[in-house]
């Protein structure tokens, strides 16, 4: 009897299939690392190119918008492909993409690796999430999926910081060399020790994938993460150009302004997490966006001041961060059996609103300048409170 209790309590804190999805993690963190560190690259590339802060930010628009199409899109057509054979796909069809935007010579050639970049992206992170959560026992899906996710988060604490002080060293072409070897020992991982054949339930259309939308709270869910996420980004796809007094062009500055921002947004994201299981998903989104408002509205006055930039990343972080974990939280709530699918599309419209925030900031940028651009995101904060209370109203 006691022989046989052992493995099972052994089991319940080192379950099965876990180590298998750190090699997820770890490409997540390679893939994220390539997309996060474009907005430290910013500076430098609008000095390569000779061109403005908002078309530089462009760059990150065509990423994320081509991210937002691939995910749900090529998700779909890859429905019935081994999880391994996609997930292998996606991370070569990325090595192509940034290797390609460190051998472009053109603005042009930039956008368009990115693009191929961004394709492998939008296939990749979805997939690892799903292919995670079936890799595990129910009990545990979870906390694996939980650990995928701390590789998007560590992309941004720790591969686009050091990314970013790398291309102040030794340029920003070295950076997408950097960030195109990371993907190397994810990939590696995948064919080593994801299984051949993973066994998942997906839609086989698109429209079946897109049939959640139907439902109401499902779509102010939905709405609410495009208009909170467009407000998060502004800032922080523009950190570079906002803070540049601060920062007086120095891109080790910058890296630590972002690691900053990437450690005390973990914290965040830890603490929303745990606040989510306790007082539920749409309290914790609701105080989020409300601390959102705050701390944009306070940014455009320390933007002079390295010390007090520092500071305000930090405060801004921990409410940007906050919103990512209980929006899963209260998307899986409300439709249980469809969590996977809504992940998915929670995720594409995640992209939608990082394309959003590039086009929004740079309008901003123009229309107000780039140390006021924050109070565009501090409206856009509110408006997104008034969309996740109706989230929160039965029909």
């Amino acid at each position: 009897m006691d022989m046989r209790a052992k493995p099972e309590n052994l089991t319940d804190v080192d379950p099965p299939g876990l180590g298998r999805v750190t090699v997820l993690a770890l490409g997540v963190f390679a893939v994220g690392t390539g997309e996060f560190v474009l907005a430290g690259l910013l500076p430098l590339l609008m000095e390569s190119f000779a061109i403005s802060a908002a078309k530089a930010g462009q760059i990150i628009t065509v990423f994320a918008m081509t991210c937002a199409i691939a995910a749900p899109l090529l998700t779909t057509l890859t429905a019935s492909w081994p999880r391994r054979t996609v997930l292998v796909v996606a991370t070569v069809t990325y090595l192509i993409g940034s290797a390609g935007t460190a051998l472009a010579s053109t603005y042009a050639q930039v956008l368009l690796a990115q693009m191929v970049a961004a394709v492998g992206v939008g296939m990749f992170i979805p997939n690892a999430s799903v292919t995670a959560a079936a890799l595990v026992p129910q009990k545990f899906q979870g906390r694996a999926i939980a650990i995928v996710v701390t590789g998007f988060t560590a992309a941004v604490s720790l591969g686009a910081p050091f990314g970013t002080a790398l291309g102040g060293f030794a340029g920003w072409r070295t950076t997408m060399w950097f960030t195109a070897a990371l993907a190397l020992p994810g990939l590696f991982g995948v064919l080593a020790l994801v299984p051949r054949h993973v066994p998942i339930e997906t839609p086989e259309t698109l429209a079946e994938r897109l049939g959640p939308l139907a439902n109401r709270r499902v779509l102010a869910v939905m709405a609410t993460t495009l208009i909170g996420f467009t407000a998060v980004f502004i800032p922080y796809t523009y950190v570079g150009v906002i803070f540049a007094p601060a920062t007086a062009g120095s891109s080790v500055a910058l890296a630590v302004l972002m690691f900053t921002l990437g450690v005390v947004g973990t914290i965040g994201n830890f603490g929303a997490g745990f606040l989510a299981d306790r007082i539920g998903g749409a309290r914790v989104v609701a105080i989020a966006l409300v601390w959102l408002a705050v701390s944009t509205v306070i940014l455009p006055w320390t933007t002079t001041q390295y010390g007090a930039a520092v500071a305000t990343i930090a405060f801004y972080a921990l409410a940007a961060f906050a919103i990512t974990t209980p929006q899963q939280h209260r998307l899986m709530s409300l439709r249980p059996d469809a969590a996977a699918v809504l992940i998915s599309l929670n995720q594409a419209i995640l992209y939608l609103a990082i394309a959003m925030s590039g086009v929004v900031g740079a309008v901003g940028i123009q229309w107000v300048g780039a140390q006021y651009v924050s109070l565009i995101a501090a409206t856009l904060a509110i408006i997104a409170l008034a969309v996740s209370h109706l989230a929160g109203q039965k029909a």
